[in-house]
């Protein structure tokens, strides 16, 4: 099943194939009259009557046509005049239009003949004749007309380019290089441009490194499209890669440039580097403007860091710009999401309060939805309320918080009956209001009515997105049915949604949890090779199924990779490699490990502290279990002896259990009922009445 897999996605990394160079019969000798046509020298204005005539005369009747309408133009501007001709298409041939363009070019000049041209591509008919381009081409070379030339071209480009032909006429334009048009910057930025515009990134590569290779010098706007074209496609690293090159050589890099890959950054959660390009911004003498700032603080919320992003917007202040609602409303956005709720609820009756900017429906949106994550949905529905006394029409985004939230506290009443409303109000639900409602379902184990209310979307016209697939894909995992996950997500390529870093943590974990760790590590390679990053979820998850598989070397190796994409080790991490250390008896690395993690302030899990703590009982070594846990504050300490006694109850090691219990009585007043329970029964279970005696004695004595 997994080789099936591999294949189908790699069936979606489709290269672009190299641009075949057309034949050269294109740019064959032209005889641009026919063997009886005695086309005068001089062309003068003619009569546009045009009565039955051979092909000869019709192509002279059409150049005197083109003459006419020309001259009669009252401004001779710097680009060809539009023509007045009334000829119908359906007579004049392939064949004679391109007689036209050259008897013109040769007759009567350039400009008249490029008039001719823009006419006749004005029509579907020759709109996408190539030779007619090529044609007109060749004769403005030979008049010497590079810049027309060039300007033919690239309408070449555009017109094929709508139909799909963009690389042919790209070969062409590098084929016409070679019959004497000189190359330059501006026509390979044209190609680029449209390639970009069409999501052709790749191709637009190619284009560049053909520029390169032809000795023809990329401006500043040849970075500028590559930058531009992969903050688009959310490929900010690809852009980074182009803006650096573009610093590196010293070219001049706009304020929009910088303001757009900044704000790039910030929404990717790349934020340090967001501030390096502000740091680049500010030596280059560019002013940061308030979208800037924005952007920045923008960044910042989403990765957590409030204090930091208040920080911001005290220098924003500083620097005499006055923050905005939309400033505002991404910090009340970032409190809530920190779970600061008063915090932002303070800072939205700020705004309430303030006479310049009231908050407006995004911030009564973002403290909805702050609410409807702390499940206070009485305040999230008392906002909604507020919200419509204010005149604010509450948005999709709005009521799909609302449902979100009533769905996670199991209330589906409400829930359907929002939905009901919205449509009441004119707005249609969308696929991410029906997610809320499936993954509220999925959690409260009501798959079968996540499935019907999904297909009741489907019916509606809905179309699944990636967090639909991924929501059915983890649900699917968590019940152990690997089978059904893969076939969402082999759904999910087929329909060219791209499974993100979640969907692919998601399996990978599925398949650790079941020790399946060859099919762990092709999903972990290929989330590699398709560039996506792991997080420290992707990372935990395959060490954890490393350990649990008995290959704690390679959990070691994938630990300390971690660094290589920028992922920071948690609790959780720390705690899944001790574990696994503790299972194959490595003691030594084991208690280092927690105490690198101690030192860098990361507090251990309480699964962590009692399987360690455990080890050393294990050997009788209480000395070491102690030394573990001596610097955990009182109330950590206690909870964490308490389960380490019922834990070595349950394995009988009932002295060193009394040794620990004596411990706890020492330092906890109040004997934990369930942990004094344990002890005893182990105790008679193992014959040690005389520890039972000593323990109610002291536990009396205490009580009295």
């Amino acid at each position: 099943m997994m080789s099936l897999f591999v294949k189908r996605f790699h069936c979606l990394q489709r290269k672009l194939s190299p641009s075949p160079v057309l034949t050269l019969f294109i740019l064959r000798p032209f005889c641009y009259q026919t063997r009886h046509d005695n086309f005068p020298s001089t062309l003068s204005p003619s009569s546009s009557s045009m009565g039955p005539a051979l092909p000869q005369s019709f192509v002279k009747t059409i150049c005197s046509m083109v003459l006419e309408s020309y001259y009669k133009q009252t401004h001779f501007l710097s680009s060809p005049p539009k023509l007045n001709l009334y000829i119908d298409t359906d007579s004049l041939t392939h064949e004679q239009a391109i007689t036209v363009v050259a008897s013109l070019a040769k007759e009567a000049g350039s400009m008249v003949a490029l008039s001719f041209f823009y006419w006749a591509i004005g029509f579907a008919k020759f709109r996408h004749f190539m030779r007619l381009y090529i044609v007109c081409a060749t004769t403005l070379i030979d008049n010497g007309k590079f810049e027309r030339a060039h300007e033919v071209m690239q309408c070449m480009v555009r017109s094929f380019a709508e139909i799909g032909r963009l690389k042919e006429a790209f070969s062409m334009v590098i084929e016409v290089s070679n019959h004497g048009l000189p190359l330059v910057t501006g026509t390979f930025n044209f190609v680029m441009g449209i390639a970009c515009e069409m999501g052709l990134v790749e191709f637009a590569e190619k284009v560049f490194e053909e520029m390169c290779e032809r000795g023809v010098c990329p401006d500043s706007c040849s970075y500028k499209l590559m930058v531009i074209a992969y903050c688009r496609m959310d490929r900010v690293r690809e852009a980074d890669r182009w803006l650096s090159a573009m610093i590196e050589r010293a070219l001049l890099v706009d304020n929009a440039t910088l303001t757009l890959i900044i704000s790039a950054f910030c929404e990717k959660g790349f934020v340090s580097r967001a501030f390096w390009y502000f740091d680049k911004m500010i030596e280059a003498g560019l002013k940061p403007n308030l979208i800037n700032f924005t952007a920045l603080i923008n960044g910042l919320c989403k990765k957590g860091s409030i204090k930091q992003a208040f920080e911001m917007l005290e220098e924003m202040v500083r620097k005499g710009l006055k923050p905005n609602v939309y400033t505002h409303t991404i910090l009340i956005d970032g409190l809530c999401k920190k779970g600061w709720i008063e915090k932002a609820f303070r800072l939205f009756l700020k705004l309430v309060r303030s006479d310049n900017y009231k908050p407006n429906v995004h911030t009564y949106t973002a403290m909805i939805s702050g609410y409807c994550k702390e499940e206070k949905m009485n305040r999230a529905e008392m906002l909604l309320g507020r919200m419509k006394e204010q005149g604010l029409v509450p948005n999709t985004n709005t009521y799909t918080s609302l449902i979100d939230g009533h769905c996670k506290a199991g209330s589906f009443e409400r829930a359907y009956e929002l939905m009901d409303l919205m449509g009441k109000e004119g707005f249609t639900p969308n696929i991410y209001t029906y997610n809320a409602i499936i993954d509220g379902l999925c959690k409260r184990g009501r798959v079968s009515e996540a499935y019907e209310f999904l297909i009741k979307g489907f019916e509606q016209g809905l179309q699944a997105d990636k967090i639909t697939y991924t929501i059915l894909l983890s649900e699917h995992c968590k019940r152990g049915e690997i089978e059904q996950a893969l076939v969402f997500f082999c759904k999910m390529v087929k329909v060219a949604l791209q499974p993100d870093i979640h969907a692919y943590t998601t399996l990978i974990a599925a398949f650790c949890r079941q020790k399946k760790m060859k099919e762990s590590e092709k999903l972990f390679e290929e989330a590699i090779r398709i560039r996506l990053f792991p997080t420290k979820e992707t990372y935990t998850s395959m060490i954890c199924g490393y350990c649990r598989d008995g290959n704690v070397s390679m959990a070691v190796k994938l630990f300390h990779r971690m660094g290589e994409h920028g992922c920071v080790r948690d609790s959780f991490t720390y705690g899944a490699l001790i574990s696994g250390l503790c299972k194959e008896s490595k003691l030594a690395e084991a208690c280092e490990l927690y105490e690198t993690m101690i030192d860098k302030g990361i507090s251990p899990c309480e699964v962590t502290r009692v399987t360690l703590a455990y080890e050393y009982c294990k050997k009788d070594d209480s000395a070491m279990a102690m030394v573990v846990l001596e610097n955990l504050d009182k109330k950590l300490w206690i909870r964490t002896v308490n389960t380490l006694v019922r834990k070595l109850c349950s394995e009988s090691k009932v002295g060193i259990a009394a040794f620990f219990f004596h411990k706890l009585l020492d330092k906890d007043h109040n004997v934990d009922r369930v942990t004094l329970a344990a002890f005893m029964t182990a105790c008679y279970e193992n014959n040690k009445y005389a520890l039972v005696s000593d323990f109610s004695e002291r536990i009396s004595k205490r009580i009295g």
